[in-house]
This record gives structure tokens, sequence and C-alpha cells, in this order.
């Protein structure tokens, strides 16, 4: 049974062309039930009465409103609106707050998120040893007591925190938050490199060590996926990322791509396109090996060049990408 996405149109793109893509490979097909630790991920807590008034002034999302129902993606920026590290952040026991993130950055995180307290009354540590990640797909997620399925609806059952992620593949999945110490969850565990693999077929980037002070959030589609709010007031960036949105400036966007290679990817890798193979494009953000060897990644294009195709990575005769089918539509089309 084939469970992808089938021939379709690409559209929103700033001007307003689109991109037709045909179906590809196997990455196209389900992906195995099952359950795995995140060990690529860690763990800020944010503890104190002023908390969520402290993130909600630091981050491009609203956390003011922020209940054990809902979770949110969110981007710490720098003042010229470059992404410094993009969180997962939920509130816990309807008290501490915390921000789930790319673990190769974390610890420089925390300290510049730190040097914004001043006088708010929040405490921000590396809570990584106090919680254990995981990540579900396809049979393994668990209905949440909200009767939710929307991405980044959560809740907590007993000690266990569920949050819904983007799909892979049209498959549910979702992040646990479990408290060291308790029982592992009992469903089969995913093969290696699957949750990757979901990961870069959902089309949400987790900001990583090596795009650092790349990207603007738009440039990774996040005010299309829930993880910008326009209307929530300042936070370092927003001016830029504002004007990003509403002046028409913005040409790049985030896009799923497949690679002909099965080389390892790795992020921070340049793109390049046969439009103009003198410079880079892009910037590769994740990738993960593919079900059959062919790589999948999420990587931050011109949108020319995207519409142009002839996509390389890692130099103009490197291995060939095609672009796959985004598995959302853009805020602009919706």
């Amino acid at each position: 049974m084939v469970c992808g996405y089938g021939p379709k149109r690409i559209i929103g793109l700033m001007d307003t062309q689109s991109i037709t893509t045909a179906p590809i490979s196997d990455n196209t097909a389900p992906l195995p039930s099952g359950i795995v630790r995140l060990e690529h991920l860690g763990v800020i807590k944010v503890t104190g009465s002023d908390n969520a008034a402290f993130l909600h002034g630091q981050l491009s999302n609203d956390f003011v409103n922020i209940d054990a129902h809902s979770a949110r993606l969110a981007a710490f920026c720098s003042a010229k609106g470059r992404m410094q590290a993009s969180f997962i952040g939920h509130r816990r026991d309807n008290q501490d707050l915390l921000l789930v993130c790319s673990a190769d950055l974390l610890a420089a995180t925390l300290k510049r998120l730190s040097m914004f307290v001043m006088r708010a009354k929040a405490q921000l540590s590396d809570a990584s040893g106090e919680f254990l990640l995981y990540g579900a797909i396809g049979e393994a997620t668990q209905t949440l007591a909200t009767g939710s399925h929307a991405p980044w609806a959560s809740c907590q059952d007993g000690h266990t925190s569920r949050i819904n992620l983007y799909p892979a593949n049209q498959m549910p999945r979702q992040m646990w938050i479990i408290p060291a110490g308790e029982p592992a969850p009992l469903s089969p565990t995913l093969p290696a490199g699957c949750w990757a693999l979901s990961e870069a077929l959902s089309g949400v980037a987790t900001v990583n060590a090596a795009v650092i002070d790349a990207l603007v959030p738009q440039m990774l589609n996040f005010e299309s996926v829930g993880g910008v709010n326009f209307k929530k007031g300042c936070y370092p960036g927003q001016e830029v990322v504002a004007r990003s949105q509403f002046r028409g400036t913005l040409k790049r966007r985030a896009y799923v791509l497949e690679c002909a290679s099965s080389l390892a990817l790795a992020p921070g890798q340049e793109v390049y396109s046969s439009l103009d193979p003198s410079q880079p494009c892009g910037l590769l953000v994740q990738s993960a090996p593919g079900l059959t060897g062919r790589a999948v990644c999420i990587a931050s294009l011109q949108t020319s060049a995207a519409q142009h195709g002839g996509l390389s990575v890692g130099a103009p005769d490197g291995p060939a990408l095609t672009v796959l089918p985004l598995p959302y539509l853009l805020a602009q089309d919706i």
C-alpha cells in the first residue's frame, strides 16, 4: 500500500508562480509505526511567576496565553531577525515552561536567553537530564485528552506530556516528554533514522548549530506552521520579521527535497541551481537517509532557483536535488 503525495502543485510562492512536481520514490510510502528516543534534543526549563511573560517578550510566538492544551513552535531571533534557535514550548503542571530545542545549541542559547532576564521573576536552567524525550509515529501515537488532532495541540496525561506534531507522509506524529526515572513506553522501537526521516518529510525544520544566524523565520516557513504570531508585540528581531512578511521582501522559502545520491548530507551544506551556478542559492538545514537510500532534506532556497530547478548540493556539479511537494499550505494560500 502506498500512502504518498502523488502529483500536485506547490503554490503560494512570493511571485505567485508555481512548481510542478511528480511522484518520486518510495520515500512517499508510509513510515513504520513506533517510538524512538530523541537524544538529539535538549530541554530548557523556565520557572518563576514571570516565565510566560519573559518568553513572550523574547520569542516569535505567544506565550502569555499558552496553556496545558497547546504547545508553541517559536523562534529565538537576533536583533536582525536571524534565528538563533527554534523551540517547541510546553507548559507542564500548569507552572513550569519547557523549551525543547536542538541539543547542539542548547548551552549557547541558554546563556544568551538568560542575559535578558534582568528583573523578571524567571529562572532558566538546562533540564535535559530531568526529562526523556520520545517521538511516536503512526499507530504508536495516542489520542490526546482534548481529542484534538491539530499540530501543536498538547496534553499532560499523568506524568507524560504529549504534543501533536506535523505529520509525515500523512502519518500522525507526536513528541512525548516523560520525567527521567519513569518507565519507558512499551510501543515497538522505530528503526534507526526513521524519526529523522519523518522530520524531513514533515517540512518543519529544527534550527541547529550549523545554521545559526542564517535565516529569518519565514525562510523556514515558520509563519505557515504556527511558529510566528504577528499580533503579539515586540521581541528581538520582530521588526525585521514583520517587514519580511508585509512588504513582500522575502525571496527564500523552505522546501522538502530528495537527493539522487545515497551519500550522507549535512546541515550547513550549500545548494546550487543551474540558473546561476556561480553562487549558492540556498542552505541545507537538516536531512535523513530515505526509505530507498535516497536522502530527504529540508533546505531554505531562493524561490526563483526552486522554480527553475537544476538543483544540486555541495557544488554546482554535486548530487542532484528534486523538489518534493510541500506537505502543508503556505499561510497566504489558506
